[in-house]
């Protein structure tokens, strides 16, 4: 099952995504399936350019970023793995939708991707065991943690450097229920993959991480955990078109843009 929201000029909406890749058709289901059963209206949408995607969740509450939670990244930026989990928050002002333009900041020069599969939180959740963990997702899609990476190294927290407006595009939709120990995390530029790793190579797996964040803080129905980012980061620029893919999810597409 893949749950969307979208808009066709009106109020978002969600609905179920039915059909093959180019002959989709949105079945509309009534409010928000975050919060009550998922009920179709009985419309179905064929899925045209009338149909612009949004990000699939506004946070109501919390972004949460791990930080080196692939070996092979934290290598490839000259960092030790962490003993524990390395967090950090980015405001839900950063989730962008799929196609919506990443704005890079005019005071940052090197803006990086960073594809990540995301989870998103179905259920009020504190001091969560790891094994009760995935009772409390209502499910997974895709992000981009986009980082001004010279901001992060000058900077003491990376608050600026990865909480910058546009900074975190999500998406094209949810996926409830899926098996997600051992799937592709790739991110291409310009057609060009660049990152291409798995998440069975997590230093800390989504178990865990759930329930380790929610020892500290109480997670909220909406809130997203950003699992962490394999080898490959590396800078956009204006006029790029960046895709990250998740395996079984899907391919969250954006254009980065530069104003004057």
């Amino acid at each position: 099952m893949r749950i969307a929201r979208f808009t066709t000029g009106g109020d978002p909406r969600f609905a179920l995504v039915d059909g093959e890749p180019g002959s989709e058709e949105l079945v509309v289901i009534s409010g928000d399936p975050i919060y009550m059963p998922v009920q179709p209206t009985g419309e179905r949408i064929p899925v045209t350019d009338d149909v612009r995607f949004l990000s699939p969740v506004i946070p109501r509450s919390k972004i949460v970023g791990v930080g080196r939670n692939y070996a092979d990244h934290a290598a490839e930026m000259g960092n030790e793995l962490p003993v524990s989990p390395l967090l950090f928050f980015k405001p839900n002002t950063s989730v962008i939708g799929p196609d919506d333009p990443i704005v890079l900041p005019s005071w940052s020069a090197d803006v990086h991707h960073e594809a990540e599969l995301a989870v998103v939180i179905g259920k009020v959740t504190k001091e969560v065991t790891p094994d009760r963990a995935l009772e409390h997702v209502f499910g997974f899609t895709v992000a981009n943690d986009v980082t001004a990476r010279d901001i992060q190294r000058s900077d003491d927290q990376w608050s600026r450097a990865k909480g910058f407006d546009g900074s975190c595009p999500l998406g094209p939709w949810v996926v409830p229920g899926l098996d997600v120990d051992d799937l592709a995390v790739l991110a291409r530029v310009n057609g060009e993959t660049k990152q291409d790793g798995r998440t069975a190579d997590l230093v800390f797996d989504v178990p865990f991480l759930i329930s380790y964040i929610s020892q500290a803080f109480t997670l909220l129905p909406g809130d997203v955990i950003l699992t962490g980012t394999p080898a490959g980061v590396g800078p956009v620029v204006h006029g790029d078109v960046v895709e990250c893919e998740v395996e079984g999810i899907g391919v969250l597409r954006n254009p980065v843009l530069r104003r004057d």
